[in-house]
C-alpha cells in the first residue's frame, strides 16, 4: 500500500528535475488551451521535470478518480515509464479522490490548490508571507486528514494512558488545528499593525496606489522604476508574493504611496485569498489601481477578466482603475502612449517597464489624477 509522506510540500522529497506526470481534463472548457499554457508554467517555475501530459475529455468528473479508470491506467503507465514520483492534476481534487488516486498510481498525487500552495511557499520571504502561506497550507492539509493516510491510524496505548489511547490521526488534527489558531492570532496582529499605518497614511493625506494585475505581467518591475526600489522581480509566476510600499514624490510638496502585491491567476485557491486577506487589504483601500497587462499577450482580454475577478472577491473591483499596457518593447513597431475615454479622463497608458519607456506618461497621468495639494505639513 502507498504510504504517504508526512509533508505537504509536494516537491520536498523531489531532486531537481525529478520527472513529473501532468493531468489536464477538458470539460468543454473555453479556456482550455490556455489553461493548459499556464499550467505548464506553474510546472516548471517548480524546477520539476514535465515527463508526460495526459489529456483527455469529459462531461464530468468521475466521482472516484476524477478521471476516467481508463484514464488512470493511462497515466500509470506514464508513471511506471518515467520513474515519476509526483502526479499532478491542472483540477481540484477531492480528498477522497486524491487518496484513491495515490493508492491506484502507487505515487504521490497532488491538485492544482495544492501546486500553487507549494509554489507560494517556495516564493514567501517575509516573515509575514511565510505565515500566510502556512495557514494556506495548513487549511488545506486539514482536509486531507483522512484513513488514507495510514502513518495516523496508529493509536497510542501504554504507561499513563487508559483504554486504547488517542489515535495519531485524532492528535494530528487537534495539533493541526492548534497551529492554525496560532496563525491566525499573529497574522491579526499583522493585521493591526497595518491597519494602524494605514489610519496614519490617511491622516497624512497620503493617497496609496496599488499594482494589481495577473501574475508575472511586470509589476515589481514597474515598482522598481517608478520607485527606485529593488523589489525581487524575475520573468515567472508569482515572483513576489510579499506586499512592499514605496514613498512616490509627485509634486515639489506632494507625495503617494505605491504598493506592490501578490499577483493574481485563474482560479485562485479560496485558502490562498484569505489567507493573504491583510496583505490584500493594502489593494482594497487604495485611492486608485494601477492594472499592470502584458499588451503582447493574445489573451489580455481574458486575464484583465479573471483579474477583476478577483478584486471582486477582495471587494475592490468598484476602486477606479488605469490600465497599464506593459511590455510594448515585445511588439514591433508600438509607442508609447495615453488613451483617454469619452469624459477626457486618461483610462489607458501603453509603456515598457522593462525599457522605461512611456514611464513618464504614467507620472504625467498620477499628477493629473492627483492635482496638487497643499500638503505643506507632511513630512517627507
Amino acid at each position: 500500500m502507498f504510504d504517504r509522506p508526512d509533508s505537504n510540500a509536494a516537491f520536498d522529497d523531489l531532486s531537481d528535475k525529478e520527472a513529473v506526470v501532468l493531468v489536464h481534463l477538458n470539460f468543454n472548457d473555453p479556456d482550455y488551451d490556455e489553461s493548459q499554457m499556464e499550467f505548464k508554467e506553474l510546472v516548471g517555475s517548480t524546477g520539476a521535470n514535465i515527463a508526460a501530459l495526459v489529456e483527455g475529455k469529459r462531461h464530468r468528473p468521475d466521482p472516484k478518480y476524477f478521471a476516467g479508470s481508463g484514464k488512470v491506467d493511462e497515466v500509470a503507465e506514464f508513471v511506471h515509464a518515467s520513474h515519476a514520483a509526483l502526479v499532478i492534476f491542472n483540477h481540484e481534487l477531492s480528498p477522497s479522490q486524491e487518496r484513491n488516486l495515490e493508492y491506484k498510481l502507487k505515487c504521490r498525487v497532488l491538485g492544482r490548490t495544492g501546486l500553487i500552495l507549494d509554489i507560494f511557499a517556495r516564493r514567501a520571504r517575509s516573515h509575514e508571507g511565510k505565515l500566510q502561506v502556512e495557514l494556506a497550507q495548513l487549511q488545506h492539509l486539514s482536509t486531507r486528514l483522512i484513513r488514507g493516510w495510514t502513518h495516523l491510524e496508529r493509536q497510542k496505548g501504554g504507561i499513563g494512558m487508559r483504554g486504547p489511547g488517542e489515535t495519531q490521526l485524532e492528535t494530528d488534527r487537534r495539533l493541526l488545528g492548534q497551529r492554525i489558531k496560532t496563525l491566525k492570532k499573529k497574522l491579526d496582529k499583522v493585521r493591526s499593525q497595518r491597519e494602524q499605518g494605514r489610519r496614519s497614511r490617511q491622516r497624512g493625506g497620503v493617497p496609496v496606489v496599488s499594482l494589481v494585475g495577473y501574475t508575472n505581467m511586470g509589476k515589481s518591475t514597474l515598482f522598481n522604476k517608478v520607485t527606485s526600489a529593488e523589489v525581487y522581480a524575475d520573468d515567472r509566476l508569482f515572483a513576489t508574493l510579499d506586499p512592499t510600499l514605496r514613498r512616490v514624490k509627485l509634486h515639489d510638496t506632494e507625495m503617494l504611496i505605491l504598493a506592490d502585491t501578490v499577483g493574481f491567476i485563474r482560479d485562485l485557491p479560496h485558502d490562498l485569498v484569505e489567507s493573504f486577506s491583510s496583505t490584500l487589504e493594502e489593494t482594497r483601500d487604495a485611492a486608485l489601481l494601477l492594472h499592470v497587462v502584458d499588451c503582447a499577450s493574445g489573451d489580455r482580454e481574458e486575464l484583465i477578466h479573471h483579474v477583476n475577478d478577483v478584486l471582486k472577491q477582495i471587494e475592490a473591483h468598484e476602486l477606479p482603475q488605469l490600465i497599464i499596457y506593459n511590455k510594448i518593447d515585445n511588439v514591433d513597431g508600438m509607442k508609447p502612449r495615453i488613451e483617454r475615454n469619452a469624459d477626457g479622463n486618461i483610462h489607458r497608458i501603453w509603456l515598457s517597464a522593462k525599457s522605461g519607456e512611456g514611464l513618464e506618461l504614467l507620472r504625467q497621468a498620477l499628477q493629473e489624477y492627483f492635482p496638487q495639494q497643499d500638503q505643506s505639513d507632511y513630512l517627507n
